[in-house]
């Protein structure tokens, strides 16, 4: 009898599980970002999140919680109820840099979380003010290598720190690094001329380079940009070597169901391919991408490589 009414049990449970399931969502989604209002991020998880609420019928509720370069979100979603009603916009600030800069790392990317769709890459942009001499990146350099040490480059997040370094230690160019505590702040120095270049993905700088007030000198994706169709990718212009990219995705608290994690990925995979979607984001620089949760893993791992190698040849300290 014991053993009979566990099996009931257990039948019971199943049929409520799959019933909630079936339901899914019944309810708002909070949908997380580690960024305050003003970058790319924020505008980015609404467009998202509009998008998925239109398609499925409930609120994406966005919720911001800045700090630790995405971390402090990362790790408060990792305690969070895997039932589909809490997901994160995470870019590589969360599940790379925050692991790779860091002694004793708050949480493993690779295992505290479920991986749902990749969402997009961003453009990000190499740009110098119109008082450095040079109007290519070419130029650029050779007017660096020229004056070693005399030039600066301004950073708001731990992926423009591995850009530059990684354009420094390509080229053999020597500039002064003044960071910043995300590209928000930085946006008034290098317009006045205090910082000299910077390696942004802020859709705040594409009108200022529209217009004149700064200058952009190369493209950090594998193709060229809508946006600037007249500039040049790396390798276009000759450093094909720049390797470190900026990309996007959602990702879920860990064991999330199968069942979620599917229709999840296929809303969001749906939401990328929208005309109005794709226009929207790429208006703050981010190229839409879609993928499968495997894939998004995949791309996970191997930037988490390529970052603890950067930052080991590099010598950067870690936390």
């Amino acid at each position: 009898m014991k053993r009979l009414s566990k099996a009931v049990l257990a039948l019971v449970l199943l049929a409520c599980a799959g019933s909630a399931l079936s339901q899914y969502p019944s309810k708002p989604i909070r949908f997380i970002v580690g960024f305050p209002p003003g970058g790319s991020a924020d505008p980015t998880t609404r467009i998202i999140g509009q998008a998925l609420s239109e398609q499925m019928g409930q609120p994406f509720v966005v919720e911001n919680r800045p700090g630790g370069d995405s971390a402090i979100a990362a790790e408060a979603v990792t305690r969070m109820a895997a039932d589909g009603y809490t997901i994160f916009f995470a870019s590589n600030s969360a599940m790379t840099a925050a692991v790779a800069l860091r002694k004793q790392p708050a949480y493993d990317p690779l295992k505290d979380f479920t991986p749902i769709s990749m969402v997009g890459r961003a453009t990000v942009i190499f740009y110098s003010h119109p008082s450095v001499p040079g109007t290519t990146l070419g130029e650029f350099i050779a007017h660096a290598k020229a004056n070693p040490g005399k030039l600066n480059y301004g950073t708001g997040n731990p992926l423009s720190i591995l850009n530059n370094v990684q354009l420094m230690s390509s080229t053999g160019i020597s500039m002064v690094h003044v960071p910043y505590k995300g590209e928000g702040p930085l946006m008034p120095d290098l317009l006045a001329g205090r910082v000299h270049s910077s390696f942004l993905s802020t859709g705040a700088a594409i009108p200022h380079a529209k217009d004149g007030r700064l200058r952009a000198l190369a493209v950090l994706l594998d193709r060229r940009t809508p946006l600037f169709p007249d500039v040049p990718t790396f390798t276009e212009a000759g450093l094909a070597g720049m390797t470190v990219r900026q990309w996007a995705g959602v990702f879920g608290p860990p064991k999330m169901p199968r069942e979620i994690v599917a229709r999840l990925n296929r809303e969001v995979n749906a939401a990328v391919r929208r005309p109005e979607v794709i226009e929207k984001l790429q208006s703050y620089g981010y190229a839409a991408e879609g993928s499968t949760p495997e894939r998004l893993l995949e791309i996970n791992r191997d930037d988490l490589a390529l970052w603890r190698k950067l930052v080991k040849e590099a010598g950067i300290p870690l936390e």
